[in-house]
C-alpha cells in the first residue's frame, strides 16, 4: 500500500510500499495483503469501501495524513463501475495503479507468463 510521508513544506508525498511487499511476500502473499487491506477499509455492512469507511479506517493503513480531497480523488479514481464505492477488485486495481514501480513489474510478470504459455503450447 502507499503510506503518506512527512517531508518539509507540508508537501508530504507517498512512499510506495507495494514493491517491497511484493518482493518479500511474492505475488500470492501480496494479493492476500491487499485483500486484508480491503477488509480493513470496507464498510462491514455493505461489503465495499465507501468514502465514509475510507475516512473512518484510512489511518489503519497509515494514511492518517490524507485530506478529504485526496480521499475523494482516490475513490473517484478507483470506482470503475461508477457506483460510488470500491469493491475488492476495484481496490486491488487502484493499489496497483497507484504504484508505478509495481505496475512496471506486473507488466514484466505478465510478459514472462505469456512467454511461458506460448512455449508450452
Amino acid at each position: 500500500m502507499a503510506r503518506k510521508g512527512g517531508g518539509g513544506g507540508g508537501g508530504g508525498g507517498f512512499h510506495d510500499l507495494l514493491p517491497v511487499m511484493a518482493e518479500k511476500l511474492g505475488g500470492e502473499g501480496l494479493i492476500n495483503e491487499l485483500c486484508n487491506g480491503f477488509q480493513m477499509l470496507m464498510d462491514k455492512e455493505k461489503g465495499v469501501i465507501t468514502l465514509e469507511s475510507l475516512r473512518r479506517n484510512s489511518s489503519l493503513l497509515g494514511l492518517w495524513d490524507m485530506g478529504e480531497e485526496e480521499l475523494v480523488s482516490m475513490m473517484r479514481e478507483g470506482d470503475l463501475d461508477g457506483d460510488g464505492a470500491l469493491n475488492q477488485m476495484e481496490f486491488c486495481v487502484l493499489m496497483f495503479r497507484l504504484s508505478p514501480e509495481l505496475m512496471e513489474e506486473s507488466l514484466y510478470w505478465l510478459d514472462d507468463a505469456l512467454e511461458k504459455e506460448f512455449k508450452a503450447s
